[in-house]
C-alpha cells in the first residue's frame, strides 16, 4: 500500500474507476449477447428493436473511452449485418 497521501488517494480513485469500467464493460457484453439471442430467435422486427438499444449502449460506452470507437463500430456493423441476412 502507498505511504504518501496523494498516492493513497490515487489508488482509491483507480480502484473506483476500475470497478466502474468493469460494470460498463459487462453492460456492453450483455447488450451484444441480447442482440445475438434476438437474431437467433428469428424475429427480424424484434431483433431490430434490440439492436437499436444495443447500439445506444455500445455508443455510450465508446464515448466514455471504455472501448475504442472502431471496436464499437465493428460490433454494431456485425450485428446489423446479421439482422440484414435474416430471412
Amino acid at each position: 500500500m502507498a505511504n504518501i497521501a496523494s498516492a493513497r488517494k490515487r489508488a482509491r480513485q483507480s480502484e473506483k474507476r476500475r470497478q466502474d469500467n468493469a460494470s460498463l464493460r459487462s453492460e456492453l457484453r450483455s447488450a451484444v449477447k441480447s442482440a445475438r439471442k434476438a437474431i437467433e430467435a428469428g424475429d427480424k422486427s424484434a431483433a431490430k428493436g434490440v439492436l437499436q438499444r444495443a447500439a445506444s449502449v455500445i455508443d455510450s460506452i465508446a464515448d466514455k473511452n471504455i472501448i475504442h470507437k472502431n471496436k464499437a463500430a465493428r460490433h454494431k456493423s456485425r450485428l446489423a449485418a446479421a439482422i440484414k441476412a435474416m430471412p
